[in-house]
């Protein structure tokens, strides 16, 4: 299974326009060799990067940008600035949307983390990353990811 952006390559710049420095809109996904097996698609964007006092202050290790699951099994790809099939959660700002790259202090790594599961999960709208995890477990056929990387020009 690969997930790919024609935005950027994977370990490469994410382009202005899909942070916070720009339109703030996803950038376009394309999702391949999704396994015969899948039920259901879950895509989830965090940044481990983020400082201490962001950490401290959200009482959160890593910043969840975007959370969506329950994705058809034959979801190609997300266009760019589109809402994802399926359902969005809760982000780590507490949005149920897309939260563009916008690192605080230095570079940082935005991974794009597709999972193949082998059900649909029994979650709604208003469930978090942590939520969403304890119910893939057991679950994930397989997994990739898409790493970009930004660091804002003027903070």
């Amino acid at each position: 299974m690969k997930i790919s952006s024609p935005a950027f390559e994977n370990q490469g710049k994410i382009p202005a326009k899909f942070t916070c420095d720009g339109e703030n809109i996803s950038p376009e996904l394309i999702f391949s060799a999704v396994p015969e097996s899948t039920v259901r698609l879950a895509l989830i964007m965090d940044d481990p990067d983020i400082p201490d006092f962001v950490k401290k202050e959200r009482g959160i290790e890593v910043f969840d940008h975007w959370i969506v699951f329950n994705m058809p099994a034959e979801t190609q790809g997300i266009k760019e600035g589109q809402i994802a099939p399926g359902v969005t959660g809760l982000s780590s700002r507490g949005t149920k949307e897309y939260v563009g790259a916008c690192p605080p202090d230095k570079e940082h790594r935005y991974f794009f983390k597709l999972y193949a599961l082998d059900k649909e999960l029994d979650l709604d709208e208003n469930n978090t990353r942590a939520q969403l995890a304890q119910a893939m477990q057991g679950h994930v056929i397989e997994q990739a990811e898409l790493i970009g990387l930004y660091e804002r020009k003027s903070k």
